[in-house]
């Protein structure tokens, strides 16, 4: 078996160059410009296929990895004896690097991939392919309400900038989501891009169980569109009691948001924040 691969190594491109053509109200100019790279990743466990997600490539190691605990398949680094990528091949016969095997640890139970619990996702939604709301309200195996994190509404007003600035790859593409872990003072551990949301919060999720900070206890979730309840069910499994958004919640995100005793805080943009749930949490 080749060895374990881990870390935030970038295999594949995360931008790639096209010719577009740009109009305005008085020349029209044909230029490269930089798009946003999306590609299929399969993750397997044990060598069984169990989804296709449609990703940036990058991290991936830590993409797979957050997937399986959002999922509820793992709960800690222990958990995953092995991670390589397989031979996923191209028209040209090299590796496409879109093939990721996770080999569970002894003892762990291998996903029961059944019609109720449809692991294809995609970009725009994450649970959309689910058979029943019930498939996916999956609790997490910590008390959220007991998490006694803090935090001072100058250090949460200071986020959106932090992370803002760390878009490297939106920056030049302007089509990217971005995911960011905060401790409760504030300062930035890690930030991740993607084409898809869900993607970016399992790539920082993962990164917290690659580095065994799983229960992510005093910590903030920040993520840079809305609030869903797929995102919010994914901070409740990796125990962060604070998701803040810079757009809008859904109503499912503050349901589940409440039943688990997280602190939910939407549009957080400039001076203003709206906390929908655990206000508490919040100097």
């Amino acid at each position: 078996m080749p060895p374990q691969c881990r870390g935030n190594d970038l295999v594949g491109h995360v931008t790639t160059r096209r010719r577009a053509k740009h109009l305005t109200a008085d020349q029209a100019i044909t230029r490269p410009e930089i798009l946003a790279v999306e590609e299929p990743l399969e993750i397997r466990v044990n060598g069984a296929p169990v989804t296709v997600t449609m990703r940036t490539p990058g991290s991936d190691i830590e993409l797979a990895q957050g997937f399986l605990l959002t999922e509820g398949v793992i709960a800690h680094r222990a958990d995953v004896l092995t991670i390589r990528y397989c031979g996923g091949r191209g028209d040209d016969g090299a590796n496409t690097y879109n093939v990721v095997d996770v080999t569970l640890a002894p003892g762990v139970k291998t996903p029961d991939l059944d019609v109720t619990r449809n692991f294809y996702t995609t970009s725009s939604c994450g649970v959309c392919g689910k058979a029943s709301l019930d498939a996916v309200r999956v609790m997490g195996r910590f008390s959220l309400g007991e998490d006694p994190v803090t935090v001072a509404a100058t250090a949460l007003k200071a986020m959106p900038g932090q992370l803002r600035a760390a878009q490297k790859v939106f920056a030049s593409t302007g089509g990217l989501h971005a995911a960011a872990l905060f401790d409760a003072d504030g300062t930035m551990l890690v930030v991740r891009e993607d084409i898809g949301r869900h993607n970016a919060v399992d790539k920082v999720i993962g990164w917290a169980l690659e580095h065994r900070r799983i229960p992510l206890t005093f910590s903030v979730l920040l993520v840079s569109g809305r609030a869903s309840f797929e995102l919010t069910q994914k901070a409740v499994l990796a125990d962060i009691a604070l998701l803040a958004a810079v757009s809008a919640p859904s109503s499912l995100a503050a349901s589940l948001a409440e039943e688990s005793g997280l602190t939910l805080v939407a549009f957080l943009q400039g001076d203003s924040i709206n906390v929908y749930t655990r206000a508490d949490r919040i100097r």
